[in-house]
């Protein structure tokens, strides 16, 4: 087998499984585990994985900070918060996460009929300030500035009071075998508690947040009511979350 060939392989190894071990492979395809070492370290360099002791893990996304994610696929999150705010219903409550896909999904969200607007994110609020028929609940606590999302005891506590019909979740990484995750402890800790609290919720999802991983775990893909992408999205990406029976929702739907 040819190095691109293994590479190939690998990477499809990842997608599916979650995490590639050295050993096993090289017994599989009768290399010596030298071999796919190698292989996993100049790939490991080419950022396609992240190496481990005794294999290699999907890549975790880099987390850029809250103004520079703005510049981030625009054209794609105001497409996905488009489609989103259609999801919204008359009187219903609308949990809105935070994350520049989120602030689309504000800046389309219905004009002509009332329902309310649960965030932990004031820049989410502020988006909010001139709606002229949302009703707008800001969830206090510790500041996470690089979400910009308030998290902690305080937030726990005044989210538990609250009952929304669909939270828009938002997350780093999303991958058929890790779930859904993001880069801070406490922030995956609300992010689940919110989903816990709400009747349905939905992901967002980018091309660059497909089959990655971030360190902390959110919930599996599996727990969500479905995914939404944009149009233009490669089929073969999305066949293992149909796999999992994940309801997807494309934007060209």
């Amino acid at each position: 087998m040819l190095t691109g060939q293994r590479k190939t392989l690998i990477l499809d190894i990842l997608r599916r499984d979650g995490q590639v071990i050295a050993k096993a492979l090289a017994d599989d395809l009768g290399l010596s585990e030298d071999t796919i070492r190698r292989d996993l370290r100049e790939m490991a360099a080419e950022r396609l994985l992240k190496r481990v002791h005794g294999g290699a893990l999907p890549l975790a996304p880099e987390l850029p900070d809250f103004s520079a994610r703005r510049s981030v696929s625009p054209d794609v999150k105001r497409q996905l918060g488009a489609y989103a705010a259609k999801m919204v219903r008359p009187g219903r409550t609308v949990f809105l996460d935070g994350g520049t896909t989120t602030a689309e999904i504000a800046r389309h969200l219905p004009r002509n009929f009332a329902f309310s607007v649960v965030t932990h994110s004031p820049t989410i609020a502020g988006e909010l300030e001139h709606h002229p028929t949302a009703e707008v609940i800001l969830i206090g606590g510790k500041l996470y500035k690089h979400s910009m999302v308030t998290t902690g005891a305080v937030a726990m506590g005044a989210i538990s009071q609250v009952r929304p019909d669909i939270f828009f979740l938002g997350v780093t990484a999303i991958h058929p075998v890790h779930g859904l995750s993001t880069g801070d402890f406490e922030e995956a800790a609300i992010k689940r508690h919110i989903a816990q609290c709400s009747a349905e919720t939905y992901v967002m999802v980018t091309q660059e947040k497909l089959d990655a991983a971030s360190p902390c775990n959110i919930l599996p893909v599996t727990a969500v009511s479905g995914i939404v992408v944009p149009s233009g999205m490669a089929e073969v990406s999305l066949a293992p979350y149909r796999s999992a029976r994940v309801p997807i929702f494309r934007t060209d739907d």
